[in-house]
């Protein structure tokens, strides 16, 4: 965040995702020109997801026919022991089976604090090496709900090809339009929540909007076109 905060600050054009976006960096008075133009992320999702269900040949590996696609790995939830045991013992006795690509740092902590083994021997999780894109877009595409601390899946499961609940296991997010178009729920970091909020949501037949609070799948095109006319290169 600080890091993005420096390089608003010392940029003369700035590409906002969202309407949102842009009133919050007026807010922190930057002095470059803002543009709303989407996120390319939706792009990603919208150009690769056809390759990855060509290429990809994870849904081989799961054992699931229904499951929840879980990700872990914030500092603030990986590195609190009560956080990371909320959510081994939410993944094991969630209603629904669960796939969890695991990251390192979350798999190092899981074996320093002796959770490892009650998640490695659950028959309700199934634990996956770190993904490459298209495996983990496939498994977006073919997945119940997501269950995630991560932004960027926030955005990327808004996107038309995938539109899927997602389960926000923090206390905040800085994605509130996936929030607001129904798409996220915040439910904290609490077992109890968490497994009332997988309950609520699998037994919910959800009616997404069909366009997505990050982009059309064009900011690419529309930044591109943006540098050309400012000439900017």
């Amino acid at each position: 965040e600080h890091n993005r905060r420096l390089v608003d600050h010392v940029s003369t054009y700035l590409f906002a995702p969202t309407e949102n976006a842009r009133k919050n960096l007026e807010k922190e008075n930057v002095w470059g020109k803002i543009f709303v133009t989407g996120n390319t992320v939706i792009d990603a999702v919208m150009q690769h997801l056809p390759l990855a269900e060509k290429k990809s040949k994870i849904l081989e590996k799961i054992r699931f026919d229904e499951f929840a696609l879980a990700t872990a790995h914030r500092t603030e939830n990986v590195d609190d022991p009560l956080v990371l045991q909320n959510l081994v013992e939410a993944f094991v006795e969630a209603p629904i089976p669960v796939v969890y690509p695991i990251h390192p740092r979350t798999q190092k902590r899981l074996r320093q604090h002796k959770m490892w083994k009650k998640l490695a021997s659950s028959k309700n999780v199934q634990i996956l090496p770190p993904l490459g894109y298209f495996d983990f877009l496939l498994l977006m595409k073919k997945c119940r709900i997501i269950i995630t601390d991560s932004g960027g899946i926030q955005e990327e499961a808004t996107a038309p090809p995938l539109r899927k609940p997602v389960l926000v296991t923090r206390l905040s997010t800085e994605r509130p339009e996936a929030v607001e178009a129904g798409f996220a729920k915040i439910v904290g970091v609490e077992k109890k929540d968490i497994l009332e909020s997988i309950k609520q949501t699998t037994m919910r037949k959800y009616s997404f909007p069909q366009s997505s609070p990050f982009g059309d799948g064009d900011a690419g095109k529309r930044i591109a076109t943006i540098i050309n006319e400012e000439n900017i290169i």
